[in-house]
């Protein structure tokens, strides 16, 4: 055991802290839909100026020139639109810096793989734990050059990281870099620019708690009705007093809208969003507030009905019902998703395959389900792994965050915990003490099924190893069957089995106790024993 690494310790998955809904606004006039990109487009201009003076003080931006900012955009805006830009303005910055962050590092841990590899010896094999030599010498210096390329990179990076310089782009780089390689994206140029300036539009406002219906910019009323509050240059396209603009579509939220509407007859805050999908052409509109954070259940409480253990693999979630002793129960359950095809795709799937899962976790009455605590985020490297891209490509594919967001938000609106674990070692203990003893004739466990079994021990502290079996004549009547695995503060654990009545099998007649008692016994004394012993009704646990 000297090997292994410390394990971490199981925990609650505390809850999400905010909501999101999204609704289609429909039964828009040409006019609503002119007024909505008019004012998407104003607000996107201001919106990329004071980003790029936002970028432009790095480091040494403070409250006092946040201020400015916000004074410079109210003329040409309103003190509510200032305030949404300058707040969303710092916190794409802030993404922009983490996302630098997360690069240096990765750029530093691929450089330290190539020191390492290009010092060993031509050939050497490499262990669990780092790599080994390059195979030929070719191979060698193509990496020597690598590693020259990196290291330029690392040292860009670090200089422009304690500059405090990020590179961002409104509208996304992705989307920017589409521009040169449209036939090869299957669009036009006009079909381009239309989600170029769909994406840099800005039609999203803060939430206000004491304001009628939680949002002076953009208010929806509760039967549905949308109105705006335009800029000041684009007053005069007000339909409404107070330089408003009423939509003449409404719109209803199907998921949670009773929720929705209990916070707007309270009047507090609610943020909105409106973006435009143009593939689609339709229009719309997402509210989302935050939540405060819901007490963690005690660990204890969660796994008191049991636990389900999930191990997620590229195509299917696989799933193993446990009881309170950890032994698993029933067949395991395989929920199959494909991660193909553009995002909402994959994020839809996902999503189904979860509420499968939920919906069968309430239908077995347990409260929690074990999930690995996983991040891959060392674990795909080019560096590490080398010309293994298929396997690069596998990880990769794993939607490890988005599983855990939409995992833990499904969860919480059902009541069931979740409970994290470390990953160490699930698999091959899985695969190596739970998957044969599982397989029969009529059922094929597979290594990610006895996968889920560890998790699910693991999260209730229960050690992923079975039992070694006894020899054989210590399985029957000289020391009592002891493949039987109960509990350590079970009464009586450890001595031998007291004579339950009745028959063992379903061969004996039931009648059998009464009438052994008025018969000759016709066996040898010591050779086999008078009394008939039965199973002691343990939990199979360690």
């Amino acid at each position: 055991m000297g090997g292994l690494r410390e394990l971490a310790a199981p925990f609650v998955v505390p809850g999400p802290s905010g909501v999101a809904l999204r609704t289609r606004l429909k039964q828009l006039t040409a006019v609503d839909e002119e007024v909505l990109r008019r004012v998407g487009a104003h607000l996107g201009a201001l919106a990329c100026r004071d980003l790029k003076t936002r970028c432009r003080d790095g480091l040494e931006h403070d409250a006092q020139a946040w201020a400015v900012r916000k004074r410079e955009l109210t003329p040409v805006s309103s003190a509510r639109w200032a305030g949404a830009i300058t707040k969303a303005t710092y916190e794409q910055w802030a993404l922009a810096r983490r996302g630098a962050l997360a690069h240096l590092q990765s750029l530093q841990a691929g450089v330290h793989t190539l020191r390492h590899r290009l010092s060993l010896p031509l050939g050497q094999k490499g262990s669990k734990k780092a790599p080994g030599g390059y195979r030929s010498r070719r191979e060698w210096h193509a990496k020597a050059r690598r590693l020259q390329v990196l290291e330029d990179r690392l040292a860009r990076e670090r200089t422009a990281w304690q500059a405090g310089r990020v590179h961002v782009v409104r509208g996304g780089r992705r989307l920017a870099r589409m521009r040169h390689q449209l036939p090869a994206a299957r669009l036009t140029q006009a079909q381009w620019r239309a989600r170029w300036e769909a994406a840099r539009w800005f039609l999203r406002a803060d939430g206000e708690s004491g304001k009628r219906f939680g949002n002076e910019t953009i208010r929806i009323s509760p039967d549905g009705q949308v109105s705006i509050r335009l800029p000041a240059p684009l007053a005069g396209l007000a339909n409404a007093p107070h330089g408003r603009y009423v939509l003449t579509g409404r719109i209803r939220f199907a998921h949670r809208g009773p929720e929705w509407a209990d916070r707007l007859a309270a009047n507090r805050a609610v943020a909105y969003r409106i973006h435009h999908d143009t593939a689609r052409g339709r229009w719309y509109v997402t509210a989302s507030w935050q939540k405060p954070a819901s007490p963690a259940v005690p660990l204890a409480a969660a796994l008191a009905g049991g636990v389900i253990g999930v191990d997620l693999n590229a195509d299917h979630l696989a799933a193993w019902r446990l009881d309170v002793h950890g032994n698993p129960t029933g067949s395991p359950r395989r929920f199959f998703y494909d991660l193909s095809g553009t995002a909402d795709h994959r994020d839809a799937q996902l999503r189904h395959a979860l509420t499968r899962l939920l919906h069968w976790a309430r239908i077995c009455n347990v409260r929690a389900i074990a999930v690995e605590d996983l991040d891959f985020t060392a674990e795909k490297t080019r560096e590490k792994h080398g010309g293994r891209k298929r396997f690069r490509r596998l990880v990769s594919g794993l939607p490890t965050g988005r599983l855990r967001a939409r995992l833990v938000s499904m969860a919480d609106a059902t009541g069931i915990a979740i409970v994290a674990v470390d990953p160490a070692y699930t698999s091959k203990w899985g695969a190596q003490h739970w998957q044969k003893p599982l397989t029969s004739s009529t059922r094929k466990t597979t290594r990610h099924d006895a996968a889920s079994i560890a998790i699910g021990r693991r999260a209730q502290g229960h050690p992923l190893r079975r039992r070694t079996t006894p020899p054989r004549a210590h399985r029957s009547d000289v020391h009592g069957h002891r493949t039987v695995q109960a509990g350590p503060d079970a009464p009586g654990r450890e001595e031998p089995r007291r004579r339950v009545p009745g028959p063992r099998t379903r061969s004996v007649p039931p009648d059998a106790e009464r009438t052994r008692a008025t018969r000759t016994p016709n066996t040898v004394r010591g050779v086999r024993g008078e009394q008939e012993w039965v199973q002691d009704p343990f939990l199979l646990t360690d």
